[in-house]
Parts: C-alpha cells; sequence; structure tokens
C-alpha cells in the first residue's frame, strides 16, 4: 500500500474508535436507560447524509488526576451542522456514555464554536444536553466553559432561535444555558434540571424528594414553568423539535416559512356560530376556536401544561404563520394570574423578535383575585404583559370573543397597546367590570333601600347589560375596528394579516428599556 493509502486507514480507524463513544458497555448502559447515544440522536434529528461534524478530533488538555491517560471520544461532545427538513441547523449532542458528557475547557470550546458559527450563519442552534456537570478534574477552566456559552446565549438570543433538549441530567450551573435559550423540550424519566440534587437538599433542608419529583419533566412542564415541552422518549423529543422548526425563521431578518396548506382562506366557520354558551358564567374551550380558524385545524402548543388559563401557540393562517395568545374560559374563567402573564409575555418576545404575527383571541373577565396572587406580585407580572404587548412591533390583530373586562381588556392587546386591527364577536362584552359587580357599586343604595333588593338589583344588572355588555360602544369610539359575524372569522383575519403583513413600526432610539421583571 502507498503512503497515501497508509494515511487514509489511519484516518478511517481513528474516526471509527471516537465513533465507539464511551465503548460497548457505555452505550449498552445508556440504551438500557431507554435512551439514544449522542451519535445516535444526531443520526435521528437531520435529514438522512447531511450532518457534518466539526472537532471530531478535539481532546482535553487536563494534566491533574490521571487525566493525561484518560481517554474521552470527542471530549464528551458531538458538535455540528446539517440539514432539518432542507433547512440548516447547527447542533451540539452530549455523549453521557463518554465520562458523563462533562463539561470541560475543549468541551465548551467545541459548543462555542459551532454558536458562533450559527450566529455568522443566520441559523437555529439546537442542544441536545445529557451530561454530569462540570469535569471537576478541570476546575476553574470548566466554569469558564460554562461562562463563555452563558455570554453567548445572551448575544444569540432574539438573532437566532436557540432551542435545547434536556435528554439525561443536567444540573448545578448547566441549567443555565437551557434557560437561557428559547425553548427547552424534557424527555419525561429520563430527563432531569435542577440547581441541587436530592442529597443536598435532604443534607441541609432535611426534604427528602425523587430526581423526578426535583427536576423532572413533568414537574417543570406543570409547576415551575421552566420547560415548554414534555416528550415520551427521545424520539418525540427530537420529532417536536423539527415541528417547532418549521414555524420558525433562521434568523431574525427572515420571515417565517410559508406553507401551502390547501385550506380555502374564504372557508366559513359556521361551527363558531354556536360554541358560545348564552350564559357568559358557562366556560368553553378556546382550542376549539383556534382549530376552527387556523389552517387544518392544525396548531403547536408550547407550554401546553402550564398556566392553563391562557393559551399559546403557532399555527398558519393561509399559510403565513402566525403565534396565537388566547384566554382559556375553561380554566379558572380565563382570568389572569402570575403564571399565565409570565408565559404570555415570553411567548409575545419571541413572535416580535423572530417577525411572527401575532392573533390575540380575548375572553378575560379579569385578574385573579386573592392574597396568593398579590404576595407573588401580580401586579409586577401583570406589567410585563402590558409592557411586552406595547413594545411589539410586528403586526398584531385581536379578537374579542366574549368578556373583555377593565385592565385585563387593555392588557389582552386592545387598540390602546398598539394593536393593529381589533375586531370583536357581537355577544361581546366591553366594559370595566362584568353588570353584577358594577350594579352593586353603582347602585349600591338604592339596591340596599329598595323595598325588594334582589329585585332592584336584577333590575339594575340589566340595565347595565344593555347599556354596557355589548361591543358597539366601544366600536363607537374606534376601538374596536368591526363587529363580525363569527362564521367569516377567518377570511377576516387572512385579509387583515395580509393588509399588515408589510408593516413597519419603530420606537424611540435607546439603548433597552427597563422591564418590570
Amino acid at each position: 500500500m502507498g503512503l497515501i493509502s497508509d494515511k487514509i486507514e489511519e484516518l478511517k480507524k481513528r474516526k471509527a474508535k471516537i465513533e465507539e463513544q464511551g465503548g460497548e458497555k457505555g452505550v449498552k448502559s445508556q440504551h438500557d436507560r431507554g435512551k439514544k447515544t449522542a451519535r445516535e440522536r444526531i443520526d435521528y434529528f437531520f435529514d438522512a447524509g447531511t450532518f457534518q461534524e466539526v472537532d471530531m478530533f478535539v481532546k482535553h488538555r487536563c494534566n491533574a488526576f490521571n487525566m493525561p491517560t484518560t481517554e474521552i471520544p470527542a471530549d464528551g461532545v458531538v458538535t455540528g451542522f446539517g440539514k432539518v427538513n432542507g433547512r440548516t441547523v447547527y447542533v451540539f449532542s452530549q455523549d453521557f456514555t463518554a465520562r458523563g458528557g462533562s463539561l470541560g475547557e475543549m468541551h465548551a470550546k467545541k459548543i462555542t464554536k459551532v454558536m458562533d458559527l450559527a450566529m455568522k450563519a443566520g441559523a437555529p442552534f439546537v442542544g441536545l444536553n445529557d451530561s454530569g456537570g462540570a469535569r471537576i478534574q478541570e476546575g476553574v477552566d470548566a466554569l469558564f466553559g460554562f461562562g463563555e456559552i452563558f455570554y453567548r446565549n445572551s448575544a444569540a438570543s432574539g438573532v437566532i432561535p436557540q432551542i435545547t433538549c434536556i435528554m439525561g441530567p443536567t444540573a448545578g450551573g448547566a441549567v443555565y444555558s437551557p434557560a437561557m435559550t428559547d425553548w427547552i423540550f424534557m424527555v419525561k424519566n429520563t430527563s432531569y434540571m435542577y440547581i441541587t440534587g436530592p442529597q443536598v437538599i435532604k443534607a441541609v433542608t432535611a426534604e427528602e424528594v425523587t430526581h423526578e419529583e426535583l427536576g423532572g419533566a413533568v414537574m417543570h412542564n406543570t409547576r415551575s414553568g421552566v420547560a415548554q415541552f414534555a416528550a415520551e422518549n427521545d424520539e418525540h423529543a427530537l420529532d417536536m423539535i423539527k415541528e417547532l422548526l418549521s414555524y420558525l425563521p433562521s434568523n431574525n431578518m427572515e420571515d417565517a416559512p410559508y406553507a401551502d396548506t390547501g385550506d380555502d382562506p374564504e372557508r366559513e366557520n359556521t361551527e363558531l356560530e354556536t360554541l358560545i354558551p348564552d350564559n357568559p358564567n358557562q366556560p368553553y374551550n378556546i382550542k376549539e376556536v383556534i382549530k376552527s380558524i387556523v389552517d387544518n385545524g392544525t396548531f403547536f402548543e408550547p407550554h401546553e401544561h402550564y398556566a392553563l388559563n391562557l393559551v399559546v401557540c403557532f399555527a398558519r393562517l393561509d399559510g403565513e404563520v402566525v403565534g396565537i395568545i388566547a384566554n382559556q374560559p375553561s380554566y379558572l374563567g380565563g382570568a389572569l394570574d402570575v403564571n399565565a402573564s409570565d408565559k404570555a409575555t415570553r411567548f409575545i418576545r419571541f413572535c416580535d423578535a423572530f417577525n411572527i404575527p401575532m392573533l390575540t383571541l380575548m375572553d378575560v373577565p379579569g385578574y385573579l383575585p386573592g392574597t396568593d396572587q398579590e404576595y407573588s406580585g401580580i401586579i409586577r407580572h401583570g406589567a410585563k404583559l402590558l409592557w411586552c404587548y406595547s413594545e411589539a412591533t410586528v403586526p398584531k390583530i385581536t379578537l374579542i370573543t366574549r368578556k373583555a373586562y377593565g385592565g385585563s381588556y387593555i392588557a389582552m392587546c386592545s387598540k390602546h397597546l398598539g394593536a393593529d386591527f381589533v375586531y370583536a364577536w357581537p355577544n361581546a362584552e366591553i366594559a370595566v367590570m362584568g353588570a353584577a359587580g358594577a350594579a352593586n357599586i353603582i347602585h349600591a343604595r338604592e339596591i340596599s333601600s329598595a323595598e325588594d333588593p334582589k329585585a332592584k338589583r336584577k333590575e339594575k344588572i340589566e340595565e347595565y347589560e344593555d347599556l354596557f355588555a355589548n361591543p358597539y360602544i366601544a366600536a363607537a369610539r374606534g376601538y374596536v375596528d368591526d363587529v363580525i359575524l363569527p362564521k367569516d372569522t377567518r377570511k377576516i383575519l387572512i385579509r387583515s394579516l395580509d393588509a399588515i403583513k408589510n408593516k413597519r413600526e419603530t420606537r424611540p432610539a435607546k439603548k433597552h428599556g427597563n422591564i418590570p421583571m
């Protein structure tokens, strides 16, 4: 064999050795836990034959604790780029079979290199986390690595979509990079994230808690709100990431990708004529409204299990991507609270950063009352919602389906916060508060002094309803652009979106505002 042939054989052997990852035992252990390996995840995620690895031969350079003789294939992380449904995406995938996927100096440099490339290319960045945390043997070099990643997460925010999938342990400092990205996916029963683990908590506070209870996918999707998606397994998680990417532009200079859905833009929504109950206090499912309006009834919902009184989702109207924010009357009457406000504001800021028009479906009776809400800072959290709707410069369309009361009416993208078009169904009630509460305040003395207070109260409630429980006073002031038939909702929204899609709006020059965090 010639020299070049020898070199080619050497290259193949080196690559084959690295591709074995942590060896047969490590791979089996990963599979026994119900998890794919780092390379299997990449193979599943990218279009076949498109992934190009970067920095396969990188090695750590730690000289302490017998590390000079310790081989860590690819330094515990696979990095590179490829195509997802034909579009370029950059990725890192931590290899738990190789020293637990621990993060050291060179491991972090591999990640930051592809982050920098993703920024230059204007392409989404996806991190597949499966790591035991910082490589303790490398000391401050490992901490340096975390800091370099955090810095880039901040710089990339609002420039390219950043998506994290927690597919194994993620603890301590390692949790903060995911938290700084736009979206977090978790896998049930095989992934968790927390600042301090069960053993530390038991030692310090005497509390006993499992990994899953403390930081599992279900907990973070239902209670903390840290994660937006909970997957059944690795494949499900990766499939959901692909679906999310189909709604997103590659960067903040592009529009979201158009897709021909085949759904008639002039389609009528006759089912909406009977969806809203006659009794204004009776709930209904706002998701049925969304299904009726959007293309083929299809939408993609982050935070499905968190703050159920508000729905956020991506969908299409005549092929164009929209972000939908909707009160959910079937839970807490659709009232706004601390968690719903946070859920909405995060979604609004993402849509605004990435040129995704917003559709708000309003049916809101007010802010949720109670000492728990006040002590938790509903004023501060509610102010975020006002702030983010006002700050957003993408096309904003609002539909009032039923209740629109008081400050919560203003907060849900009213005309006063910059909505471009506001529509209302004929049964909409736009008022300072509900008729019963208003009558009790306005006519308190008259009701209490009446011969039949109950009858007088009923009379005054009906009087208030006749005067204010309708959309026409707001329409007379120009706060509602049109009162529309429910069956015409889809086509009117599509026409409006088309009319305002080239919207250009600026804000006063400043470094940044001081959002009420």
